[in-house]
């Protein structure tokens, strides 16, 4: 399988931009709705900097790391200075490249702003459309104007096919506002005439009728896109259509040529505006030249909807007669938009000359003679914009098809051609005379085909339009689309432009398919199926395109609308979002992704989150902060809508999976216990998730930063047990995930500490968070005694300074003095639990303890389990208690291999709950007898199971369970009680350790007696913590510290 490329590759942080989290960002003018400001303003516009001590930490670092050494000026050449001259130079070469290639990021960040003031109510979604559109047309014209850098050819190629993807997908924003977000405007009652004019009757069915409803926004849509291209060639190149030679329209070669008196049978002999027509001849050939291009301009400019610029054009080149054939009624625009009609104004003209002359007559003459026009000028090829141009005024799509090498002409063509010829239609009904015409034009349309171009009989009568150019139209909507398709006289550059990607979703905008375009975007950037990595095939451009074009459906389109296709939307548009999401995520946008992340369903939000935390996990502390802050800002905290994922759920799903097994984390024979060190570290990693201060502008911070803390302190906790019980190898390594944790709630902590609010909840959670605090700091100061230890071993006891013995000395101490202070508490006992287990329930209550675990063996190697294994491991559990007790706490023990990792082993523990062990206060605060079992298996002293055989723990949990075995509530006090009966005999031990290494060195302990009392002292509770074999070695230190003792007496006395 083929490697993931790095650029769409969620693991690969190796094009992370330098900088660019800091660097200057597009933003949206709603600034409190934008992600940046929410990043740096707080509710009261302040600037807000992050509280976090890691991330100012890092600021310094990072920026130490990347501050360059000042140079000393050199006094003579040096070989040096070339090599860092070249180096300047591809370094400038890489970032232009990057450059290019990054040219997207402000795109991304500037529709996920935009998008965000939307959701947030900053902007109505019709709006969104709008803004969408402009900024692709500014990043376009950005990228192909806004710099002066020469590129290389491809670079060059490059960099304006990415501008025309831009272009075309403004263009396809634009057309979802004409279609959905424009809104349907009625008639103004103050511009109604009675009697009704044409034009005021045409504007009414365009309002009333869909279908040339919709033609009319999309020729309204295709003329914007002509127009916006001609006002952005003026700005750039300061040229516009219609600047042609001074000379163009006034026929000056063949006014130059008849004054010679120059005769000839193919020229014409007089000046007049109908002469080539009446005298079947034409102009000289430079002139004929010069009215083309002025009639391309003039079609360029109907087909932006420009038809007043287009008559002062021709006023301009001296044509007057033509700009009044293209205006009828002294050019009033007539086209049958509310538009129009506003501009016109009360047209009492147009009212009394359809007074005069009936209503529509005049219209139906101009319609009968353009169309003449069109056909006559073609017959005589007198040219083919002049054709067209006629031909646009009377829906003679035959005429005009011929000039259009483009889709949007062409389409522009057709669509005009059918809304002119449907208002045309509808005013015929108007005039009684017509009655024949009309029965006659809906034969023609009933029985010819329905995309057919309209070949038929050319006749100039009166009688004879509009029968000619109905059967060139479409029948519906389909059939625009067939005629762009396969048309026969459409240009084979408008089939092949139906082909790309933007056309394609245009055309089926137009038809109102969203299902069918919803499937064409996934089908586009879907990841190919062999391959289970992130790699999708689609253009990121359009990855972002589609999921903005589901969000603003989903927002825009109405209720009955979208009951239609719901679930298509739903469900392929969630999978379209979570592509887009997913891409800004391996792009190292973590922080826009929230912005989509938050529409999602619920279970996809939670996981992509999970995804992308557990990913990011050692990541740098900015990189976490901004996932941290892209959940709480854009998602609910709580779930309280069902539907949508919250910050709550999120966070419980990475704490879960942090503490599950990964598949190959271990080695499989060798170094068990080292291996259980490095994975505490990444358990712990999980915390700082939590850590993280949320910022000032979300709702209700004070109580989110209270039920972050706790969550907190609760797994923290919960890890502080598993990792003293992989802990207690007596080596100077120390156990790097519980002080990682210490570090990460130090903050937290100390902003609790100088807070003037209480917090009851967080009250039990911290007093044991601070005893093992109080233990991994005894735990430290004795690694580091013992480090300095075996650092000295390694020399001859002659050879050691006295610094270095002082050196072990107070570290020797430091330890005794921390770990007396420890177990010398009465009055809150370390991780006595203090309170009353009280579950409320009639039948019997059950008590579970769930265990995963390796089996070590004496020489640190990991021992391979199997059922036999497993099976004299269960029996050897059981021989830990008593018959009675097995039977009169109906204990169950259950040992298999585990699912996950075959390394492991899971072992589950019920028994019924009775008073003092689960009911009620605890007698000893040792675990129950649950307690006593597991610690048999962690200190190695299972009975018929292999000598020296520990059991380390991976994970542990302790529930109340009902009588048909499912789990309710925590039984903390279980796994407390039995981190009591592992640790404390263990701080005793290394205790003994530590006094007899200081006897030896001639400092006898003052304390030494009193760590004995304590042992031998029934009420303090510590002795039926021992195992046999811990009692032994105790005894043993005890042995060996007298004789060290007398020793020491005896050289002193002699």
């Amino acid at each position: 399988m083929d490697a993931s490329p790095s650029y769409l590759d969620p693991e690969n942080l190796s094009t992370r931009e330098q900088f660019r989290r800091y660097g200057k960002r597009s933003v949206s003018p709603y600034r409190d709705g934008s992600p940046s400001s929410r990043l740096l303003y707080d509710a009261q516009n302040n600037i807000h900097s992050p509280t976090n001590t890691a991330l100012l930490l890092e600021d310094i670092k990072h920026e130490a790391e990347t501050t360059p050494a000042k140079t000393r000026r050199r006094p003579s050449f040096d070989v040096t200075e070339v090599e860092d001259g070249v180096e300047a130079g591809r370094s400038s070469l890489k970032l232009e490249e990057d450059a290019l290639a990054d040219d997207g990021d402000t795109t991304f960040a500037l529709f996920a702003s935009l998008l965000d003031s939307a959701l947030q109510g900053f902007m109505p979604f019709s709006d969104l459309i709008l803004r969408l559109e402009k900024s692709c047309r500014d990043v376009s014209e950005s990228i192909m104007y806004g710099s002066n850098i020469r590129h290389r050819v491809v670079e060059d190629r490059l960099m304006r096919q990415k501008a025309q993807l831009l272009l075309d997908e403004a263009a396809s924003w634009s057309l979802l506002w004409y279609l959905f977000g424009k809104g349907t405007e009625e008639i103004p009652k103050e511009l109604i005439l009675i009697p009704s004019t044409s034009h005021l009757e045409a504007c009414q069915f365009v309002v009333d009728n869909l279908t040339a409803q919709l033609c009319l926004r999309i020729v309204q849509w295709l003329e914007g896109l002509t127009s916006k291209a001609l006002d952005l060639e003026r700005k750039v190149r300061g040229s516009h259509v219609g600047a042609c030679l001074p000379s163009s329209g006034i026929w000056f070669h063949t006014q130059r040529y008849l004054k010679k008196r120059t005769s000839s049978a193919n020229t014409v002999q007089h000046l007049d505006f109908d002469a080539p027509t009446r005298e079947h001849a034409h102009l000289l050939p430079d002139d004929k030249k010069h009215d083309e291009s002025l009639l391309e301009d003039v079609w360029t400019l109907l087909r932006a909807g420009r038809l007043e610029e287009a008559c002062n054009l021709c006023r301009s080149k001296g044509q007057a007669w033509r700009a009044a054939t293209l205006c009828i009624y002294g050019g009033s625009d007539l086209s049958p938009s509310i538009e129009a009609l506003v501009r016109n104004g009360k047209n009492r003209t147009l009212q009394a000359i359809e007074l005069e002359s009936r209503i529509g007559h005049q219209w139906y003459l101009w319609k009968w003679a353009s169309y003449c026009a069109s056909e006559k000028i073609a017959e005589q090829d007198t040219g083919k914009y002049e054709a067209a141009v006629y031909a646009a005024q009377c829906s003679n799509l035959r005429r005009m098809l011929p000039i259009c090498t483009d889709w949007e002409s062409a389409c522009w063509a057709i669509a005009k051609s059918w809304l002119d010829f449907q208002v045309d239609y509808e005013l015929t009904h108007l005039q009684p005379e017509r009655m024949d015409q009309i029965k006659s034009i809906a034969d023609t349309i009933d029985g010819s085909p329905a995309h057919g171009d309209g070949a038929v009989q050319t006749s100039s009568g009166s009688g004879s339009w509009p029968v000619q150019v109905s059967n060139q139209q479409p029948r519906q909507l389909s059939d625009l689309i067939q005629k762009l398709h396969s048309g026969e006289l459409v240009h084979e550059n408008v089939t092949r432009g139906c082909k790309e990607p933007q056309r394609q979703i245009e055309m089926i905008l137009m038809v109102g398919d969203i299902p069918r375009l919803l499937d064409l975007i996934w089908s586009w950037i879907a990841p190919s199926e062999d391959e289970n990595i992130f790699r999708p095939h689609g253009d990121p451009q359009m990855i972002r395109f589609g999921a903005h074009l589901v969000l603003v459906l989903r927002y825009l389109l109405d209720d009955e609308f979208k009951d239609t296709f719901r679930e298509k939307i739903m469900n392929v548009g969630d999978l379209i979002v979570h592509m887009y999401a997913m891409f800004l995520f391996s792009n190292q946008h973590e922080e826009l992704v929230g912005i989509y992340a938050s529409q999602l369903a619920r279970h996809r939000c939670i996981d992509l989150f999970v995804h992308m935390m557990e990913l990011r996990l050692d990541s740098s502390v900015h990189v976490k902060y901004n996932i941290f802050l892209s959940a709480i800002e854009y998602l609910q905290f709580s779930p309280l809508d069902n539907s949508k994922g919250s910050f709550e759920e999120i966070v419980e799903r990475v704490l879960s999976r942090s503490r599950e097994i990964k598949v190959s984390q271990y080695d499989k024979l060798s170094g068990v216990a080292e291996q259980h060190r490095l994975h505490s570290l990444q358990k712990a990693m999980v915390i700082q998730w939590l850590c993280f201060t949320p910022p000032s502008t979300i709702k209700n911070i004070d109580d989110v930063s209270r039920k972050l803390l706790i969550r907190a302190l609760v797994h923290s906790n919960i890890l502080f047990r598993e990792f003293s019980l992989v802990s207690m190898w007596r080596v100077p390594a120390v156990p790097i995930g519980a002080h990682s944790v210490l570090s990460f709630l130090a903050e937290p902590l100390k902003q609790l500490s100088e807070s003037s609010n209480t917090l009851e909840a967080v009250s039990q959670n911290l007093i044991e968070f601070h005893d093992w605090n109080e233990y991994y700091s005894c735990d430290a100061k004795y690694r580091n005694w013992l480090k300095i230890k075996l650092e000295n071993a390694e020399v001859t006891p002659m050879d050691l300074s006295m610094d270095e013995k002082q050196r072990a000395v107070s570290a020797a101490k430091e330890t005794l003095n921390s770990s007396l202070s420890l177990l010398l508490r009465k009055d809150n006992p370390w991780l006595a639990s203090g309170e009353d287990n009280v579950y409320g329930s009639v039948e019997p209550i059950f008590l579970e303890l769930h265990a995963t675990a390796m089996l070590c063996l004496p020489s640190g190697e990991c021992l391979l389990p199997d059922a036999t294994v497993c099976t004299t491991l269960m029996s050897a559990l059981y021989t830990s208690v008593s018959e009675e007790d097995v039977l009169n706490r109906q204990l169950m023990i259950n040992v298999s291999i585990s699912s996950k990792d075959n390394c492991c082993v899971e072992v589950v523990l019920r028994c019924l709950a009775v008073p003092g062990d689960g009911l009620g206060p605890q007698e000893h605060n040792d675990g129950g007898i649950l307690g006593t079992v597991m610690a048999a298996g962690f200190k190695g002293e299972l009975l018929r199971f292999q000598p020296g055989v520990t059991m380390d723990i991976s994970r542990l949990d302790a529930w109340y369970s009902s009588k048909d075995g499912s789990l309710e509530i925590p039984a903390t006090y279980i796994v407390q009680g039995l981190c009591r009966r592992c640790c404390l005999p263990e701080v005793i031990l290394r205790c003994m350790q530590v006094s007899l290494s200081l006897i030896e060195l001639g400092n006898a302990p003052a304390s030494h007696d009193q760590l004995i009392e304590l042992v031998a002292c029934r009420e303090a509770g510590f002795l039926h913590l021992f195992s046999h074999q811990q009692l032994q070695e105790f005894l043993l230190f005890e042995r060996e510290y007298s004789i060290s003792q007398m020793e020491v007496q005896e050289e002193f006395s002699s």
